[in-house]
């Protein structure tokens, strides 16, 4: 089918609007979450989360590191949503994985017949940050949303809540 991705900043509308084209896709969709509880703000986002989702038909299933294989197990037709690759790609850096390997590892994951949507912070527009780790992370981040906008069909980026269609035409 297809697969979507919804770029925008913190609380710029990106996480709703993926939820919705998800949801429009087909019965019993698959919310992939990759956020680990590093704290207890952490914590407490991830159950108002989680409670958020309840009773609304979602198959939630927590993959914070090993998100390809988690996707690729998902029923082949299934509509997933994987909220966040930012995330995902916090949690590998934290963990020292390789990068390169579990990109490639998404990417061949996204060829299902089912509808996929990825959300992913764009963490290029702000300042160069002060500090290694958090130029590695914005440099990674910023390949990683490159390799995927190459691979989707569609490319949508949210400000302020509204859609910017950047490729393809979802039915927003």
């Amino acid at each position: 089918m297809s697969v979507t991705l919804v770029l925008g900043g913190a609380r710029s509308g990106k996480s709703a609007l993926a939820e919705r084209l998800t949801r429009a896709s087909g019965p019993a969709p698959v919310y992939l979450a990759t956020a680990q509880a590093w704290d207890d703000e952490m914590r407490a986002r991830i159950e108002q989360h989680r409670a958020d989702r309840a009773g609304q038909g979602w198959h939630t299933v927590e993959s914070p590191l090993a998100m390809p294989a988690a996707l690729a197990a998902v029923p082949e037709t299934a509509p997933v949503l994987v909220d966040c690759l930012t995330l995902w790609l916090t949690n590998l850096l934290l963990g020292e994985a390789d990068i390169e390997s579990a990109t490639r590892a998404l990417l061949a994951a996204l060829d299902r017949a089912g509808d996929t949507v990825l959300v992913a912070n764009e963490t290029g527009l702000g300042i160069v940050p002060d500090n290694a780790l958090a130029r590695r992370f914005r440099d990674s981040a910023g390949r990683l949303n490159q390799q995927i906008a190459a691979r989707a069909d569609h490319v949508v980026f949210v400000a302020a809540g509204l859609p910017l269609v950047l490729k393809g035409a979802p039915a927003l």
